[in-house]
């Protein structure tokens, strides 16, 4: 019988044929061998592929690749029959000529004799699927592993292993009551038992009923959202746990793409074993957005009921369950109608599922009548926590959890400031053209008791008080005359009130007119510009920059004979810290707003205190500067500012009346003010001895009257913080002067490193 022609259509066999034998031949094994070595290969690499996942995913991505394509050209295939034999099929070829094997099987069992009548044997074929299989399982499993790779390679793992909470800074009054600033907020961290148990349950309710049986993914859950979202057309179930939520909102980001629904899935499954599901819980409740700028339930719990977490009731705690999913369209602010729909819902979900009665949901339903939450009012001192704000999250920086940072504002003081100024411009602010005001109170010590930055902080934020650089004109007297009093001067000694010109500069006293020779104190008390002006230039006006910086004054001052009147700009709280030098008798006095902060794992408390020690002794000038600023009020410019009992200060107007100042102080306060226009238009003849010395006076009339507000005892009080587990001093650490003391200063513990043996807490 003739030999049949190849299926290679032509081309030439090389070498002779062997009979068929109806057994697997010998090289069919050589190949299955090959083919297992690959596969070995291929696992090997993967392993190594497995350890070097972070680090060297594209390296490892192309091994598999390489890997893939030998398999592919090792998977050889060779069957023999009676006159025909197939040589070195590749897969790629075996699946172009899937119609011949077909066709031969036709054949066959038709019973049709010739060259096509020996059908492919059923062990080849399994062995064909087989390896196929295989490669294609290869094939998936680098598929997915790269995959993962790629969209696990940017997240945070060092941050979500650290398993600490984020710190959160609460601000605190002088006594211990929550200053809370305008806006965003974030309440003190709350514990698992510190929530009631029906708010736990209309949380879980209403976000993840099966949250304690499942593993952080609950496919349950997602089948029945996919299933209501298909029926309804449109997404009105989410399938995300508790678990998942908590990750969007602390560690990946918010947009939706398959990447972060893979980063979700395995930090997932770690997190539930790593944190567990309490504490997960207890983090989603504390990180929780819920409107109106609140972060996590404690917050919103004093926003929107005034109350602590703990005193929530039924309908309360299904109002706040019910606005998680939307809270900026359904909390009792923006929409209270909506948030009584969703609190409804949430108490029929809650009897459905045995949490509560009926009768509880009815009387909670009840209840809502008297719901209405209002939107909190400017918040007071809130200049003042946006002022102290930064430098406590400076100070918090090494801890985590909630740090309790103590400020120096006496709520008191803070009110009776806030009062003042607004109904002073209500009253005098039209007919004199001034829109805008502030005021600084502090101690003698600079620990700042009360601040208000503008007329209305609900229309205006900024802080012109701090941030606002303004001429002080006559207010920055002071520093000529004590710059004249260290150069040997007396307030008895005499200068000249006449006509000076300097370089075309003719300096006028206020009103016109000159006083001839008068002596140093009255020349400050009316505040004569020319004869101060020729003092200044008598001393040097760079010992008057120099007198400036010695009582803390920091902002630039340009060293020309103008400087004397003020021409250089400042802010109104250096220039209050610079006469509270003068009152301390030591300079500099450089104002402050933190007391102390405590964090919640630390066994201590940090004190904290004035930024800088004063370093300068005033004693020798400091009688002397104070009769010159008592003489001010008793007969000269700040007669307005009288009290009938001790009190001193100077007046200020620059050029034009675009601002009025008047700073002084009482025995226990110093008090600096300042009025004018934002946009620095004149007004109406307004000078510091008017207006502002009238707002002093009220704000210290109003001081007095309350004891001070506590202001002298306060500040001295927070040696040993009350928040602090122990409130002794003994068991408190001077943050700053640690810090200032020692270089190897640690504020995690408080302790230093001293010349020899282990490190030791600082006392100081």
């Amino acid at each position: 019988m003739p030999e049949t022609a190849p299926l290679d259509s032509g081309t030439e066999r090389q070498g002779p044929e062997e009979p068929w034998s109806g057994n697997e031949p010998a090289t069919e094994g050589a190949a299955f061998v090959s083919s297992r070595r690959a596969l070995g290969e291929l696992r090997d690499a993967l392993q190594k592929f497995g350890r070097s996942l972070r680090e060297e995913v594209p390296v490892a991505a192309r091994q598999m690749t390489n890997k893939l394509r030998t398999l592919a050209g090792a998977g050889w295939l060779r069957f023999r029959r009676t006159k025909f034999s197939w040589t070195k099929l590749s897969v790629a070829e075996l699946a172009a000529r899937s119609g011949t094997l077909r066709r031969l099987a036709t054949l066959r069992s038709e019973g049709t004799k010739g060259a096509y009548a020996t059908p492919v044997s059923q062990r080849g074929r399994r062995a064909i699927l087989a390896r196929c299989a295989a490669v294609a399982a290869a094939a998936f499993l680098v598929f997915v592993v790269v995959l993962f790779a790629w969209a696990l390679r940017d997240v945070p793992w060092d941050e979500i292993a650290d398993g600490s909470l984020k710190p959160v800074v609460v601000l605190e009054t002088s006594d211990g009551k929550p200053l809370v600033s305008q806006g965003p907020i974030q309440g003190p961290y709350a514990a698992r038992e510190d929530f009631p148990p029906h708010l736990i349950d209309a949380v879980l309710t209403r976000e993840d009923r099966r949250f304690y049986e499942h593993f952080g993914i609950d496919l349950k859950g997602i089948f029945r959202a996919v299933y209501r979202n298909v029926g309804a057309g449109e997404v009105v179930q989410g399938g995300s746990t508790i678990t998942q939520q908590l990750i969007k909102i602390l560690y990946l980001e918010r947009e939706r793409t398959w990447k972060r629904k893979i980063q979700e899935a395995v930090i997932a499954f770690w997190l539930e074993r790593k944190l567990g599901k309490d504490e997960i819980l207890t983090r989603y409740l504390n990180n929780i957005y819920l409107g109106a700028g609140a972060t996590g339930v404690p917050a919103a719990a004093r926003i929107y009921f005034n109350k602590e977490v703990g005193e929530l009731n039924i309908g309360e705690a299904a109002t706040l369950a019910g606005i998680i999913r939307a809270p900026s369209q359904l909390n009792p602010l923006s929409n209270p109608e909506a948030a009584r729909r969703q609190a409804e819902l949430v108490l029929d979900a809650m009897i459905k599922g045995g949490k509560i009665t009926a009768e509880q949901a009815k009387t909670a339903t009840a209840g809502f009548a008297e719901l209405r939450p209002a939107k909190p009012a400017t918040r007071s001192g809130s200049w003042f926590a946006d002022w102290v704000m930064q430098e406590a999250r400076e100070l918090a920086g090494p801890y985590r959890g909630t740090i309790k940072v103590k400020t120096t504002m006496v709520p008191q003081l803070q009110a009776i400031a806030e009062k003042v100024v607004a109904q002073s411009l209500q009253r005098e602010g039209g007919k004199a053209n001034a829109s805008q005001a502030a005021l600084v109170a502090m101690t003698p010590q600079g620990a700042v008791v009360a601040m208000v930055g503008g007329r209305d902080y609900s229309r205006s934020t900024f802080n012109r008080a701090v941030t606002a650089m303004r001429q002080p004109g006559s207010a920055f007297k002071l520093f000529v005359y004590y710059a004249a009093l260290k150069a040997g001067l007396t307030p008895f000694d005499l200068v000249e009130d006449a006509p000076i010109e300097i370089n075309g500069w003719l300096p006028e006293n206020y009103g016109g007119g000159y006083r001839g020779h008068v002596s140093i104190a009255e020349a400050f008390a009316r505040s004569l510009n020319a004869a101060t002006v020729a003092l200044a230039m008598e001393v040097g006006i760079d010992k008057v920059v120099a007198a400036a910086r010695e009582l803390g004054v920091d902002a630039k001052l340009s060293e020309t004979p103008s400087l004397a009147l003020g021409s250089s700009e400042v802010n109104l709280l250096d220039l209050t810290g610079a006469y509270a030098s003068v009152r301390a008798g030591v300079a500099p006095i450089e104002p402050w707003g933190i007391a102390s902060f405590h964090a919640e794992d630390q066994p201590r408390a940090f004190r904290v205190g004035p930024p800088k020690q004063p370093t300068t002794d005033l004693s020798p000038y400091q009688p002397d500067l104070i009769g010159l600023l008592r003489l001010v009020v008793e007969r000269g410019t700040g007669r307005e500012a009288d009290l009938g009992a001790l009190s001193a200060g100077k007046t200020g107007t620059s050029q034009n009346h675009r601002d009025a100042w008047f700073v002084g102080f009482t025995e226990r306060l110093i008090v600096g003010v300042w009025v004018g226009n934002d946009d620095e238009t004149p007004m109406n003849e307004v000078t510091g001895g008017k207006l502002p010395a009238r707002i002093w006076r009220n704000f210290m009339t109003a001081a007095l009257a309350a004891g001070d507000g506590g202001a002298a005892s306060e500040p001295d009080a927070v040696a040993g913080d009350s928040s602090a587990p122990d409130s002794e001093a003994s068991a408190s650490c001077n943050f700053r002067a640690c810090a200032r003391a020692y270089r190897s200063f640690r504020p995690s513990d408080c302790t230093f490193q001293p010349y020899s043996g282990p490190r030791r807490l600082c006392e100081r």
